[in-house]
């Protein structure tokens, strides 16, 4: 059962409120939030939703870093076997690159949001009257009266680690670090990206380069338009992805999605194709006869 945890270790159906939330059932709500809520150590969580930026991040540029790659591929005329050679040895390369500076940038802001979460606690140890001011400026300014804002914000700085981990959310719009100092964090961070940019880019290269292994004898022409379809159809699927965490229940928003990421994808691939295969013409026809000569 996917569940959410609230203040005191508590948790409720966090699948049935958003089936009550996306049907209008008030009843339904009533049910999840009362019903479902049950005293529990371990709780289990949807985290894919924190990935979903690595994800499409990853997946995007793997696509279109493989798609340029067949693209120029194509206007210098380079055999499927080379362009295979070429786009694996590539995304694959890119991939652990975007997957390590992913988790060495995480480990960067983990390190940062720990610092100032030190720093949140030491003024609060040493100027309790000075944070306790700030937060109380914070909520009137939210529309808390300031009678309301300063009982509440006394009461809730008598607990300490508490207190500076709100501090943390409202104040400076940080998440609170976890036990193992963000390192975990980091390795799922890195390990998302390299995973998303290595399949998404592995699509463009396997449309036009393994395709002719089940039907050989197809024109370049004819290879390419089969990997812009994969392209084409792969950003589809990303946009669709996309959408299940933001709005999973509106299957309309698979579609907007969907197409949202494959024009703006496929704008980026244009580009791609249009440099790539000006850049193949003015080397044919301007450094061919050094190419030549070279050799």
């Amino acid at each position: 059962m996917l569940t959410e945890q609230l203040l005191g270790g508590m948790t409720r159906d966090l699948e049935a409120a958003r089936n009550a939330y996306a049907s209008g059932n008030v009843q339904a709500s009533k049910s999840a939030h009362d019903g479902g809520i049950v005293k529990t150590a371990m709780e289990a969580h949807e985290e894919g939703g924190g990935q979903v930026k690595s994800i499409v991040f990853g997946g995007l540029d793997g696509i279109l870093t493989s798609f340029a790659i067949v693209a120029g591929a194509v206007g210098a005329h380079l055999s499927p076997v080379a362009i295979l050679a070429m786009g694996v040895s590539n995304v694959l390369a890119d991939a652990l690159s975007m997957g390590a500076g992913e988790f060495l940038s995480s480990r960067a802001y983990s390190n940062y949001v720990k610092k100032e979460q030190e720093r949140e606690a030491w003024e609060l140890e040493n100027y309790p009257e000075g944070e306790v001011d700030e937060m109380v400026a914070l909520f009137v300014k939210r529309g808390m009266s300031q009678e309301d804002a300063e009982v509440v914000i006394n009461r809730m700085a008598k607990y300490k680690t508490f207190f500076v981990n709100l501090m943390m959310r409202e104040e400076l719009s940080l998440p609170v670090p976890g036990d193992d100092d963000g390192v975990m964090d980091s390795v799922r961070d890195g390990a998302v990206m390299f995973c998303s940019f290595a399949i998404f880019g592995m699509l463009p290269i396997a449309g036009f380069a393994v395709v002719p292994l089940l039907l050989p004898g197809l024109t370049d022409h004819t290879l390419f338009t089969v990997a812009c379809f994969i392209t084409a159809l792969a950003l589809l699927t990303l946009g669709a992805f996309k959408a299940r965490f933001h709005d999973k229940y509106d299957y309309k928003q698979y579609f907007r999605s969907g197409f949202e990421t494959l024009l703006l994808g496929g704008a980026c691939a244009a580009v791609a194709f249009l440099v790539g295969r000006t850049v193949a013409t003015f080397a044919e026809d301007s450094l061919g006869d050094l190419y030549i000569s070279t050799w």
